[in-house]
Parts: C-alpha cells; sequence; structure tokens
C-alpha cells in the first residue's frame, strides 16, 4: 500500500506550482483529479511539442492523474463540484488572483459544508497584502525575492535555468497538504493552506539575507563559482573542457596545494591562507590554477581531485544527465504511458523501487470525464467536457493563455 492511497486530490490547476506539488501526491498515491477547460486544458499543455508531440513541461508534472474536462461557468458544473468535494480531501487551486473565490471555492465558503476538506491556494504572492492581486510567473518572483541579484555574472544577472520558483511553492504545497493530513488525523478538520510563490523563493534566499544582515554588502554574483568560497567553481583543462571542483575547509586547500596543484609551499602563502583571502584575491588564484591544469586533461584533473579526497563534478549537459552512470547504475528510470506512448520518467526521489511509487500514464485533455461524471452519478452534459484525447495547439511566441479558470 502506498502512502497516500485512499486520499483524493481535486486540483484546479495551470502550468508548474500547483500540478508539480499534486503530482508529488499522486506519485505517494493520491488519486488527483484535474479539472480542465474543455477544448484548452492546461495552457502548459501547448508550451511546447519536444516531447512525441506532447509539451515537455506537461509531461514532467502531470502523470498519475485523471483528467475532467469541465466548463466551470456552466450551470452543471457546480453540481460536478460540490458531488467531487463531498469525496474530496483535499483541493488545491493556482487559478488566477481571486478567481477560486468568485467560483464559490474559497476556504471560507467551502469549510462549513466541508469541514475535512484541505484546501491549498497557490499564488504569486499570497491571498492579501498589497501584492495580491498582481500577475507572478517564474521569471518575475525570481526578480522580486532577489536571486537575480546574486545570480549571473558581475555584469549581467541570470535566472535559474529550471523553474526554481513555481517548485519551490510546490514543495512547500506539497509538505503542507502531508502536514495538514496528519493534524486532520488527529481534529477530525481540515484547515486552509496559503503558499505564495515569493515567500517559497524568499526562504530559499535565507543564506544571502542573512550575509547582508544589518545592510553589510550582498554576496556578488559570480557566475558558476561559489559567491563566498574559493577554490569552487568551474575551472578549465587543458583538453577544452571544463571542472567543477569544491573546497570547504584548510584541509582540503592544503591537500588541493600539494596533490592537485602539486604546489605544497602555495598552501601556506599568506595570500591564501584563509578562505576569507582566497575568495577575496580569487582573480590572482585562479590564474594559479588555469596554468597548473592547462598541462593537464579533464581526466588526469579528476584523477588529482580524487585521490586528493577533493569533490568535483562533471559539467553535464542534459544529454549527460539523461545517461548518468550513477542514476543508470540505482535503476532510477522507469516508463510512463502517455497519448503519444510510453515515456522514461525518473523515479520519484525517496523512492527505492518502481512499485513502490504510482507511475501512471499521462491524460489526454478530458480522457477520464465520462468515467468521472458516471461516477458522480451524472450524464455528459453539452457543457461538460470535450472529446478525449484532444489537444491544445501550442502558443505562440508572447501569447498568454492563463485563464481565471481551467
Amino acid at each position: 500500500m502506498r502512502p497516500l492511497e485512499g486520499i483524493t486530490v481535486v486540483t484546479l490547476e495551470h502550468a508548474i506550482a500547483a500540478p508539480f506539488c499534486t503530482r508529488q501526491l499522486a506519485d505517494q498515491g493520491a488519486r488527483v483529479i484535474k479539472i480542465e477547460r474543455p477544448g484548452v486544458g492546461d495552457f502548459a499543455r501547448g508550451y511546447d511539442q519536444r516531447t512525441h508531440g506532447l509539451s515537455s513541461h506537461f509531461v514532467w508534472v502531470n502523470r498519475s492523474k485523471e483528467s475532467l474536462a469541465l466548463d466551470l461557468k456552466a450551470a452543471q458544473s457546480a453540481t460536478v463540484l460540490e458531488r467531487l468535494l463531498h469525496k474530496a480531501d483535499v483541493l488545491v487551486q493556482n487559478l488566477a488572483p481571486g478567481a477560486a473565490a468568485r467560483l464559490g471555492l474559497s476556504f471560507e465558503a467551502l469549510h462549513e459544508r466541508f469541514p475535512r476538506l484541505i484546501v491549498c491556494d497557490i499564488s504569486g504572492y499570497g491571498n492579501d497584502g498589497p501584492y495580491r492581486d498582481r500577475k507572478a510567473y517564474d521569471l518575475l518572483i525570481q526578480s522580486e525575492a532577489g536571486f537575480l541579484s546574486v545570480s549571473g555574472t558581475p555584469d549581467e544577472p541570470a535566472k535559474a535555468g529550471c523553474s526554481i520558483a513555481d517548485i519551490a511553492a510546490g514543495m512547500y504545497a506539497y509538505s503542507n497538504i502531508l502536514a495538514a493530513l496528519i493534524e486532520r488525523g488527529k481534529t477530525g478538520r481540515g484547515r486552509h493552506i496559503d503558499i505564495s510563490m515569493l515567500e517559497s523563493m524568499v526562504e530559499w534566499m535565507s543564506y544571502p539575507l542573512y550575509y547582508s544582515y544589518d545592510d553589510a554588502p550582498p554576496p556578488p554574483r559570480s557566475g558558476a563559482s561559489h559567491s563566498t568560497i574559493y577554490p569552487y567553481g568551474p575551472f578549465p583543462a587543458g583538453d577544452g573542457k571544463t571542472v567543477m571542483l569544491g573546497l570547504q575547509n584548510e584541509r582540503e586547500w592544503h591537500a588541493f596545494c600539494g596533490q592537485v596543484l602539486q604546489q605544497p609551499a602555495l598552501a601556506d602563502d599568506p595570500r591564501f591562507d584563509s578562505n576569507f583571502k582566497r575568495s577575496a584575491a580569487r582573480t590572482e588564484l585562479r590564474a594559479v590554477i588555469v596554468q597548473a591544469f592547462a598541462t593537464l586533461t579533464a581526466h588526469q584533473v579528476i584523477e588529482r581531485l580524487d585521490a586528493a579526497d577533493i569533490a568535483n563534478a562533471h559539467v553535464n549537459d542534459m544529454h549527460g544527465v539523461w545517461h548518468h552512470p550513477q542514476l543508470r547504475a540505482r535503476n532510477r528510470w522507469t516508463t510512463v504511458a502517455s497519448p503519444a506512448g510510453d515515456l522514461p520518467a525518473l523515479l520519484p526521489p525517496g523512492i527505492r523501487y518502481a512499485a513502490d511509487a504510482r507511475m501512471d500514464p499521462i491524460p489526454a485533455l478530458g480522457e477520464h470525464t465520462q468515467a468521472i461524471l458516471a461516477e458522480l452519478g451524472l450524464e455528459p452534459g453539452p457543457d461538460l467536457g470535450s472529446e478525449p484525447g484532444s489537444q491544445p495547439a501550442p502558443l505562440a511566441p508572447g501569447q498568454d493563455r492563463r485563464p481565471d479558470s481551467p
């Protein structure tokens, strides 16, 4: 038995934050019923067609869910939602600001009728405050939370290469829902969870926040290097490849100088004999390291680093990750079905064997509409759903499909 078997989640979700949260719940065995707008669906379905014609974003965060195509503005939808929520343990939504409340789906509107229901709202800035109604996309939250101020090069900020603000919010939603389920087991009552993407990202920014406490200078942008620990980052080898390495303490610094650079006297050089000095003199020290590595291949550098017990890593691209020997050795890949056929999928972190996680298909838009309506004792109507298997067209550059409701 998987941990969340018997738990039913109804979700009005789009894009990444809420779908990422509910996919974690589905991985653990929960039944997740995803409500989508007929004919259009979650607008992330149209982001691209890179995965056998399916959107890479959608494939990532929507396996093991049931897709119910439902026009929430149609008269019959209220009956569908009422019957769904009678069966549900959790309602998750990340609609546009205020949309859920206008649909009568706020915690306050639902709690008296469904006292055991856990309601999780995910938004850019939270349910109150002066930013409540502002639109919030991942890059904008990275900027508001200060992430861009410490990421990139000294000359130009850079965003993260994946949706870290969405992921942060999704994971805090997931962990809070798990806590609320435990709490409900003790009290018998559900509760409201208000997840802000901004607050989730600011929590992740706590180290640079404290580093700049009391108006101290914030960490500088330092590219792929660490802003305050050195040497820690990428260094070129003589064969044109790059090696990533990191030192954490003085023992490692002495081993690095003696065994890797083969310059043991450098360890006691007064310019570099503590981390804060090495960080301040990083330009000068980098030149010494690059010169020492210039006669070595990346493989030889890594051999020396391993012998000295210095942490290091390959600089992999996405193709390197698909074929990573550690993931292969630990059997971390399985497959999931989809409207485009079987696709590889990484086992959820913490799950040891594929049978321990729910790894069911990625749904076509409206694929489960008729079955769910029949389960609720309802007949499909003209405003309930679309033909199973339909997929929206991909978004054109600059096009926005963020709805008030799915």
